[in-house]
């Protein structure tokens, strides 16, 4: 319920408009454009995580990792696994959303790097707290892959693979 309401006040209370973008090529260029900023919690964790491997106390450099490590590993990972899943699906949504709506992807962007923070302090706090984050991620993603199906199959079925 968090994430509904915190993009439609992002939406309505936020005063910026997205450029006209009258193409579907320049659609998906504002989307590449977008999501590299989606990309700062990951870097940050790869960040972090070398950090924390350079300072364990871990003699084999290829052997066990400490908690600690593991935890910004993981984090990496995920976040990767989700960036890829959530990109392709705000490039899709980018060729099915209409001009006065196209504000959405780049709110879209702010929400993914905020919850991925969230889940990432969620997680070094504790693994029961982690849910919140998980899910402010994982809803919109899951929104955006039911409107881009629905979009698909249809709205516009005959232009699927045109």
């Amino acid at each position: 319920l968090f994430c509904p309401c915190l993009v439609y006040g992002a939406y309505v209370f936020l005063p910026f408009d997205a450029p006209l973008l009258p193409t579907i090529g320049a659609r998906l260029v504002y989307t590449l454009r977008c999501a590299a900023f989606a990309t700062v919690p990951i870097v940050l964790g790869m960040i972090v995580s070398g950090i924390s491997r350079l300072c364990s106390s871990a003699l084999e450099p290829f052997g066990e990792l400490q908690q600690e490590v593991e935890l910004h590993r993981t984090y990496v990972s995920q976040s990767i696994h989700l960036f890829i899943l959530y990109f392709f699906n705000m490039a899709v949504l980018a060729t099915y959303l209409p001009q006065e709506v196209l504000k959405l992807i780049p709110l879209l962007t702010g929400l993914f790097a905020i919850s991925r923070l969230i889940y990432w302090l969620s997680y070094a706090v504790g693994r029961s707290f982690r849910a919140f984050g998980f899910s402010m991620t994982f809803v919109p993603l899951l929104a955006m892959l039911l409107w881009n199906l629905y979009s698909m199959f249809i709205l516009e079925p005959e232009n699927l693979l045109a």
